[in-house]
């Protein structure tokens, strides 16, 4: 039944208009293809992964973890051992859903992602066990907070080749999906007098910013997901704004990562000195950003780092402007009358939109500053530098590390970071374990292979009445929440 109505939403599409109360209708900013096949997703993939399967745990509207597959679970052996009650679940055909089941898949998602920056983040997993039927361990090497945080992403959603439900269905083909709740009683949970009543389909669209804040101001969407620094300038919608823009306090990487370690980027003194010709308070002027957080640091300032549990310093806290931009002009000088051979550009790879256009113009000042050209190509491979804007998965150290581990291959990159981060998985006392990050923060920082300039920003556009999504440090949304009618 779910089937046949979900073709038939798909079918029927094109009919259904923007705010009917009937369907939610929400564009994701972004291209490609919003099926979610295989374990590489991309963030609208994602979306749709984590609307049409259950992990153990999953992120909930608030960005709060909740309850999935696990009905409860509890923490032991002094945060080294989670134990999860599985629900009592029934695969397609009425065979029950079994901690075996959910061991081999999920053992089998964390072979698949070795080699990439998820991979690095679960190998803190040391053992997953069936311990019963419908109970299950997962074993880590050292403690973790964030853990729960780490079991959410949904590539860790289970799917038993198809015949798992998750919390909806969905339809999708190309940059399209709708998505349909499933009933409770099919997921494991009693069942709802009246509950269709309740919930809506989900219409979930993939475009690009111009033409999803177009479409939202025709009324043909409720919300428009995902927006970037590099598009806000197109979200300006005049008297529809108050209220209706909505910046996510999220956390993450924004900055430049370098590609190659040729002529100007040789040494790490040279790439030092460009991270310090930047004039971060600058950097956003062009925005009417509020609290926007700038930053030196790999971790964000506002993440207790140090040995004491206090923020970390800023780079370079003890100088000016003025010095920093003497000190580095100074640097590119002497590369320039060694091995620069008067040679000082630099390719630099940005997003397409206005506001990457006002991001280059900034930074492109700054390096003239210190006889640095920049120049804006169009391809990776042809890039000396790129912009990096990722939102964190989780709130430690680990991942912001894990994004520069040498096996991911996106540019140069630290084996002695890698070795201490690997070290440092095998370090159960917590203060010696965050002393060894700290050193791998730091001979990251040291190698200047990342230019951090500040937090990443996420926006979304939410039409009023649209009660269903709620700005949260995460920065996810959960699709399976945009289905509840309006009360």
């Amino acid at each position: 039944m779910v089937r046949l109505f979900a073709s038939f939403l798909l079918l029927c599409l094109a009919a259904c208009s923007g705010g009917d109360s009937d369907i939610a209708d929400v564009a994701i900013i972004g291209e490609g293809d919003i099926r979610a096949e295989g374990l590489r997703l991309s963030v609208p993939q994602q979306y749709l992964r984590a609307a049409t399967a259950d992990g153990l745990v999953r992120y909930e509207t608030q960005g709060d973890i909740v309850p999935a597959l696990a009905e409860r679970w509890i923490v032991t052996d002094g945060g080294m051992s989670y134990i999860f009650r599985l629900r009592d679940v029934d695969l397609t055909g009425g065979e029950a859903l079994s901690a075996e089941d959910v061991r081999d898949e999920m053992n089998a998602a964390i072979a698949a992602l070795d080699g990439t920056s998820l991979g690095h983040d679960l190998d803190v997993i040391d053992e997953i066990r069936a311990m019963t039927g419908r109970v299950i361990e997962i074993r880590l090497k050292h403690p973790m907070p964030a853990f729960l945080q780490l079991l959410a992403q949904p590539e860790l959603a289970l799917r038993q080749n198809g015949k798992l439900p998750g919390p909806m269905e969905a339809q999708a083909d190309g940059d399209e999906a709708i998505l349909q709740p499933v009933p409770p009683e099919l997921r494991g949970f009693p069942a709802i007098e009246d509950w269709a009543e309740t919930v809506r389909p989900v219409s979930a669209r993939l475009l690009g910013a111009e033409a999803a804040i177009a479409a939202f101001q025709e009324g043909e969407f409720d919300l428009v997901l995902d927006g970037q620094i590099t598009s806000l300038p197109l979200a300006d919608l005049g008297p529809l704004s108050t209220g209706t823009i909505r910046l996510e306090p999220v956390t993450g990487l924004f900055g430049l990562r370098v590609l190659n370690d040729e002529g100007l980027l040789k040494g790490p003194l040279e790439r030092e000195a460009l991270a310090m010709a930047i004039n971060r308070s600058t950097l956003m002027e062009g925005f009417n950003l509020d609290g926007w957080q700038s930053s030196t640091r790999l971790v964000p300032g506002d993440n207790p780092v140090g040995p004491d549990g206090a923020p970390l310093a800023e780079r370079w806290a003890g100088l000016t402007m003025e010095q920093r931009i003497s000190e580095a002009r100074s640097r590119i000088a002497a590369w320039r009358d060694g091995d620069g051979n008067g040679e000082a550009n630099l390719r630099i790879l940005l997003p397409d939109g206005p506001g990457a256009e006002s991001i280059f113009s900034s930074l492109a000042r700054d390096m003239a500053a210190i006889g640095v050209a920049l120049v804006p190509v169009d391809a990776r491979e042809d890039a000396d530098l790129v912009l990096i804007d990722r939102v964190a998965r989780y709130p430690d150290r680990r991942w912001f590390l894990n994004q520069f581990n040498c096996t991911t291959r996106s540019g140069i990159c630290s084996p002695e970071a890698d070795t201490l981060v690997e070290e440092a998985l095998e370090t159960r006392d917590n203060a010696a374990r965050e002393a060894v990050m700290r050193d791998a923060e730091e001979t990251l920082l040291a190698e200047n292979i990342y230019i951090p300039l500040g937090a990443p920003v996420r926006w979304s556009l939410v039409r009023g009445g649209f009660t269903a999504f709620v700005a949260n440090a995460t920065g996810r949304h959960d699709l399976f929440a945009m289905s509840q009618r309006p009360m």
